[in-house]
């Protein structure tokens, strides 16, 4: 009986272990060792052994499905991993929801105000030339209205600072100098502000991105979650950290230009607010002397 429980053990189908364990049992009940009664419960005990693991192998799952369902989560990792190659720029443009969305707005007003500052904070622009010798000339021949009026046909910051300062001539020349030099402050104040709205944005989009990484971050695990299979889990989780990176990469391509812009346009304000101090203080020098002298 041993000799056939071992043969049974290497029976492919599963369902001949019952039967060849109920006929164990039936077999030990029947014939009587009468001299080994030992070696008569041993087979019974046996038997009842294969009997047991018999039932618990046929409730198992058949192994074939298991490399079936291995082989479906394998492709269907692929096939989600070949979508995520094959996405263009476009894709992932309008992959990152209404938060990429808002951030390339953000990148169309930033765009739009460098060329504005580029247009508008020259020094063509504040500063034109040939009007500072035309004012100096009509000081210097004592024609103090004719320049006051030069001035105020002139909208640059040099001839809003002059028609400051010369307004001023009635009343002496500190109140002349204190006037051009609230107008200096106040015009310098007016370009900083407009250069402040690069600032905001350069500060800004680096952490919508961040916002928008993190939300899609949790729709990557919170879609993970209702997945089954390991592999397959962790093809739609490299997919959905991949798209939730395009909203920091976004927020990083506008922060920079734009911080870069404020930079250098602050700058610029700086050294052509300075000149205009320096140009002012020598075209109402012949007013200067004028009026102490009068004293």
């Amino acid at each position: 009986m041993l000799i056939g429980i071992l043969q049974a053990r290497n029976i492919g189908e599963k369902g001949l272990y019952a039967d060849f364990a109920a006929s164990c049992i039936f077999n030990t009940r029947l014939v009587k060792f009468r001299r080994f009664p030992a070696f008569n419960m041993l087979c019974f005990r046996i038997a009842l052994l294969i009997c047991f693991l018999s039932h618990g192998v046929l409730a198992q799952e058949p192994e074939s499905a298991v490399p079936v369902a291995q082989e479906q989560s394998a492709e269907n990792t692929s096939k989600s991993i070949k979508d995520y190659k094959d996405y263009t720029l476009i894709d992932l443009i309008l992959a990152a929801g209404i938060i990429g969305h808002t951030i390339i707005l953000l990148s169309v007003v930033a765009v739009a105000l460098m060329i504005e500052h580029f247009i508008t904070i020259r020094e063509k622009v504040l500063i034109p030339p040939g009007f500072a010798d035309e004012v100096a000339k009509q000081l210097n021949e004592g024609k103090w209205n004719d320049a006051a009026k030069l001035c105020r046909e002139d909208p640059s910051v040099l001839g809003i600072v002059l028609t400051a300062g010369l307004k001023e001539c009635e009343i002496g020349w500190n109140s002349i100098e204190k006037a051009t030099e609230d107008a200096l402050a106040e015009q310098a104040a007016r370009l900083y502000r407009k250069t402040e709205y690069l600032n905001l944005i350069g500060n800004i989009a680096p952490m919508i991105g961040l916002l928008g990484t993190v939300v899609g971050l949790l729709i990557a695990f919170h879609d993970m979650a209702a997945l089954e299979g390991y592999q397959q889990r962790a093809g739609d989780l490299a997919g959905g950290i991949y798209l939730a990176l395009v909203t920091t990469v976004q927020g990083l391509l506008v922060a920079i230009p734009s911080l870069a812009a404020y930079a250098v346009f602050n700058n610029r304000i700086a050294l052509l607010m300075a000149e205009t101090t320096y140009i002012a203080e020598q075209i109402l020098r012949p007013v200067k002397k004028r009026l102490l002298k009068s004293k």
